[in-house]
């Protein structure tokens, strides 16, 4: 969440900066949470001033006491106002969860270095590869059924739309990709690997901002109030959650290889064909702990170790940084690694890099200190794909597709394949 300090210093310039997301509304959240944390401050102040006159009345009863004077007037008093403050305390409680509500509804403030406006301000930064379209180039769900490597009809009939059913040769590639992502990262890059669950709690969705608004995209278990990860930056970055963590120990790298659950409300009839978009897909998510004044930096090292995946799978992409308006819920700011695929010919969204500066941290409470004996501060964290799968799988088959129908598969792949090309089952 925002630094709500921040905001009282300087709502105007924060009602600004949110406003570069291009969502009026928020103004107008930023307004409330004002006038709320007015609220809450006025009954604190009013909760200490009347406790404080109570405790004047309770040494001035026992000092009368002690005299053997009357002090039957105090003592109405002290119950008469001990019945106030309890009624106050129990109304600033709730004032104060409505403003942690309204905070956990407000996005990030944008970085100041990103372009403003819609996503048609979105910028290419830079790309690598020459992106081309064979002769004849067919889909990827027509290459995949074609091959055995696929097969859409019967990921409906288990699961339903959205859930695709790999086969063969086609389920060994999800299984090579994975084992290329994991140990490029891990011996290469210097992340450590994490096994983490694919169910998490509701503490944990909110530490990394899915939650309260995002709810009805989550998949949610039905009696335990658990919730399959929409990716593992869910887990990686809760790991820390609540703790205190040494300078030394920063940045902090880690890599999960996971399934990712997602319901795409309101996607429906949106670029749903094949692998395009689907409700369950694999990826293999980086996440960085850092300390603020290396947040930039790291963010343009995770980026490009997004992008060693796609240079060793020899896939044409570009690195599209977002504009203000186009910005996720939590991010400061954002970079889409894009593949291009020459069957569908468009490039496709393989990789989210984004920076979060400490809006995660503070609603996790990961913290570092300084220096010995130093007050603790938040860390900033950082996640990107490192890729996604399904459509990284289309690219490789739209961009390799051979005249006879079958697939070259990238050098990097042929020794977790154990094949260098996909051809008919």
């Amino acid at each position: 969440m925002i630094d709500l300090r921040a905001l009282r210093q300087d709502p105007t310039g924060c009602r600004a900066a949110l406003l570069r997301r291009g969502d009026d509304s928020v103004g107008g959240q930023v307004d409330a949470l004002v006038e709320t944390d007015r609220q809450w401050r006025s009954l604190v102040t009013e909760v200490e001033q009347l406790k404080a006159e109570r405790n004047a009345q309770t040494e001035e009863v026992a000092k009368r006491k002690r005299a053997k004077e009357p002090a039957d007037e105090l003592l109405h008093a002290l119950k008469a106002s001990g019945e106030r403050v309890g009624q106050l305390d129990e109304q600033t409680r709730a004032v104060f969860g409505h403003l942690q509500d309204q905070l956990l509804r407000l996005p990030n403030v944008p970085h100041p270095a990103i372009p403003t406006g819609p996503a048609e301000a979105n910028r290419v930064v830079r790309s690598w590869g020459e992106p081309h379209t064979p002769p004849s180039a067919k889909p990827h769900w027509d290459i995949g059924q074609a091959l055995g490597l696929l097969d859409f009809p019967r990921g409906v009939k288990v699961a339903g739309s959205g859930f695709p059913l790999f086969t063969g040769m086609g389920a060994r590639l999800v299984r090579a990709l994975a084992n290329l992502m994991l140990d490029l990262h891990t011996r290469e890059h210097g992340y450590r690997e994490v096994g983490a669950p694919y169910l998490v709690n509701r503490t944990s969705m909110t530490g990394t901002g899915q939650l309260p608004k995002f709810e009805e995209d989550l998949y949610a278990t039905r009696d335990d109030d658990l919730f399959l990860i929409p990716t593992a930056e869910v887990p990686l970055t809760n790991i820390h959650r609540d703790e205190i963590l040494e300078a030394a120990q920063l940045p902090i790298a880690l890599v999960g290889y996971t399934p990712c659950f997602r319901r795409e409300a309101g996607a429906a009839g949106k670029d749903t064909r094949g692998l395009l978009r689907v409700h369950q897909f694999d990826k293999v998510e980086l996440v960085r702990l850092c300390h603020p004044d290396q947040s930039d930096a790291e963010h343009e090292l995770l980026t490009t170790h997004a992008e060693a995946v796609l240079q060793r799978l020899e896939l044409p992409y570009r690195v599209v940084e977002l504009a203000s308006g186009d910005l996720g819920f939590s991010a400061a700011r954002t970079y889409d690694l894009e593949v291009w695929a020459a069957g569908v010919g468009t490039w496709l969204e393989c990789s989210s890099s984004s920076t979060f500066t400490d809006y995660q941290a503070r609603r996790a409470n990961i913290r570092f200190r300084p220096g010995p004996g130093a007050k603790p501060e938040l860390v900033h964290t950082l996640n990107a794909s490192g890729v996604a799968f399904a459509r990284t799988i289309a690219a490789v088959l739209e961009n390799f597709q051979q005249p006879d129908g079958s697939v070259r598969l990238p050098q990097a792949l042929v020794p977790y394949m154990g094949a260098d090309r996909l051809l008919p089952a």
